[in-house]
């Protein structure tokens, strides 16, 4: 039976979650955190008895704060990812150079773990050697694979984007709200928010929707209620 050098060649396409990590950890995260952190954060001010428009002014601040915190967060830590695979990389570069056999040996070695004989591991090494050796090491050896590349200024955007994006919502019902009902409409809304999140995030990565959304309201809960706590315990007395 022949099979087509058109079937052969790509047709088929699959679509894999995998490429979706990068920014898809970020944006969540970042929106995550900007509900929880501004929700908390006018829950527990307006607990302490302020004036609305201090509440307000809180969230705002909260707002612009957290968006910077998490954009210069994101691009450190994804930065230093990014750094450590660079050195790894070229640490290996040096040893192509240095002792070819010896990281075919290693590679074919690889091959041989995850399950091919001695014969067909060491063929496969030679032939990926020849085509591209960085990159089959890159890939086999040391995990480092073009889907997952770190890029800084992309975590960074997204998460400063994702965190403005959350933080408005609770801050919108903020202004909105009437003082005798802040306390009720702000966490209310805000764990529906999260809960939104939590299922669009869930099946985004393909995971089961209720525990997407079951995991982000509890922590969006217990943080309101820790700084509602707080913010009931050292107020002032109206």
């Amino acid at each position: 039976m022949r099979i087509s050098a058109a079937r052969m060649t790509g047709r088929h396409r699959e679509r894999h979650r995998t490429d979706r990590i990068g920014w898809l950890r970020a944006a969540v995260l970042g929106a995550n955190d900007g509900i929880v952190s501004t929700g908390s954060l006018v829950v527990g001010v307006a607990a302490a008895n302020a004036p609305h428009a201090d509440v307000v002014l809180a969230a705002v601040a909260g707002l612009v704060a957290g968006a910077m915190s998490m954009a210069a967060g994101e691009y450190v830590s994804v930065h230093s990812q990014a750094d450590a695979e660079k050195a790894d990389l070229e640490r290996e570069r040096k040893e192509l150079q240095t002792d070819a056999v010896g990281e075919r040996n290693e590679l074919m070695a690889i091959y041989m773990r995850r399950g091919l004989d001695q014969p067909l591991a060491r063929q496969v090494a030679d032939q990926l050697m020849a085509h591209d050796a960085l990159g089959a090491h890159a890939r086999d050896e040391l995990g480092i694979s073009e889907t997952l590349t770190p890029r800084p200024i992309q975590a960074a955007l997204a998460s400063a984007a994702s965190f403005a994006v959350g933080a408005a919502l609770p801050l919108m019902v903020t202004a909105l709200s009437p003082d005798r009902l802040l306390m009720l409409l702000v966490p209310a809304t805000s764990l529906v928010f999260l809960a939104l999140l939590g299922g669009i995030a869930a099946r985004a990565g393909g995971a089961a929707v209720g525990v997407g959304a079951l995991r982000v309201t509890f922590w969006g809960a217990l943080a309101m209620a820790l700084t509602a706590a707080v913010g009931t315990l050292f107020g002032a007395t109206p």
